[in-house]
């Protein structure tokens, strides 16, 4: 039996372990408080933050009711805006100053000529041009600095042969190279629009400017490269002399004849056309004809009846002749008494358009009024640049 000194010690020595837990819930009940407090106070803090930005908010979309986009505009992109002022209102300056302040790549004076396009405006341009039906849009398009382009073609084979090892070696023959000059002529749009118009903040004068000189640039390009005959336009792969294959020399297109006049023997003419090309250039091969072309070429079958002509399986492929991408180019002859009316080739290797990137506007409020004019020109040329890679098919029978 324990006496009371030994039970006062053991209280003793229990309430000397307790105390230490006792320190520890305190301690956590006080930290526990404190987090309490402080998240409290953040959650008030971005409570306030949110009322702010709902204030914010909304006075932006008020002052998104008044046209600020020009403002916006003159922060991301100056000379868009600059170009924007210029168009709308004839006022250069800002133009010029961003000239002074030596960019030059963005602008040009008007002595010039005008003022180059905003970046964006010439970028919708450019993709336009690239996708509409033209040659343009299977042909080598290149961009250069200079009035004209030069392409070297080594159009013979080097020679070459077997050596032993101990055997002497007879010198190879030197290749021929011919040089081709693409010259760059002045192509141009003259769309107007009237001042009123112009001077409606609602009106994207940089979009419809974009798509007037886009349309008329792509008819204008289309038809020179087919069929232009080279005085101050490019000149087309049709223009180039043309032969019969049989006897096709450097220099010239080859073609392979129908069987029938202005009309087909059948469709052995087109697998002619086909085989006529090198194999070098048959797998990168198109098809270019018209809309009335393609028409009478989708009638024509094989010996089992089966069509030529195949539809694009998705939306935005081409169709398919004998297996080969068909492009429809309006500006093709129709079919006629020996008219060049398909034509077959790798116009990647056999076509260049050659073209400088910028594109200028000049402003002429005085010619047409109450209208205002808008003088638009860029520089471009093409010409065949190898001669073995496009045929033709000429509807005769010689």
């Amino acid at each position: 039996m324990k006496t009371p000194e030994c039970k006062a010690r053991a209280g003793e020595a229990v309430s000397e372990q307790a105390a230490p837990a006792n320190e520890l819930k305190a301690a956590m009940a006080g930290f526990v408080s404190d987090f309490k407090n402080f998240t409290t106070d953040i959650q008030s803090k971005l409570q306030e933050q949110d009322d702010r930005m709902t204030k914010l908010d909304r006075k932006s979309i008020t002052m998104g009711a008044r046209p600020v986009l020009a403002a916006a505009a003159s922060v991301e992109a100056p000379h868009q805006k600059a170009f924007e002022d210029y168009l709308r209102s004839g006022d250069d300056d800002a133009l010029r100053s961003l000239d002074m302040e030596g960019k030059s790549m963005s602008t040009a004076v008007a002595a010039d000529g005008g003022y180059l396009v905003d970046p964006q405006t010439s970028e919708t341009v450019q993709s336009v041009l690239a996708s509409t039906a033209s040659i343009r849009a299977i042909a080598n398009v290149v961009n250069v600095e200079a009035t004209s382009y030069d392409v070297l073609i080594d159009h013979t084979e080097m020679g070459a042969g077997w050596a032993t090892e101990t055997g002497s070696t007879a010198e190879t023959g030197t290749p021929s190279i011919d040089r081709i000059t693409i010259a760059l002529h002045e192509l141009s749009a003259l769309p107007k629009a009237s001042q009123r118009l112009l001077d409606d903040s609602a009106f994207n004068i940089d979009a419809w400017l974009a798509s007037r000189i886009a349309d008329k640039f792509a008819r204008s390009e289309a038809a020179a490269f087919v069929s232009g005959d080279g005085i101050d336009k490019p000149t087309g792969f049709l223009t180039a002399p043309s032969v019969d294959n049989d006897v096709w020399a450097w220099g010239n297109l080859g073609y392979v004849v129908s069987g029938a006049d202005g009309d087909f023997a059948g469709a052995d003419a087109l697998i002619d056309l086909v085989y006529a090309l090198g194999a070098e250039y048959r797998a990168s091969g198109t098809f270019v004809m018209n809309s009335k072309t393609a028409g009478a070429v989708r009638k024509l079958k094989d010996n089992d009846g089966r069509f030529l002509w195949s539809d694009g399986l998705t939306a935005g492929e081409p169709a398919r002749l004998l297996g080969y991408p068909v492009l429809i180019a309006e500006d093709m002859p129709d079919i006629a008494s020996d008219a060049t009316a398909i034509a077959f080739g790798d116009f990647g290797a056999g076509y260049t358009v050659a073209e400088r990137p910028d594109l200028r506007v000049l402003r002429d409020p005085f010619s047409a009024k109450p209208h205002v004019l808008f003088y638009a020109t860029k520089r471009v040329g093409g010409a065949v640049s190898d001669y073995a890679a496009i045929k033709l098919l000429k509807f005769g029978t010689a």
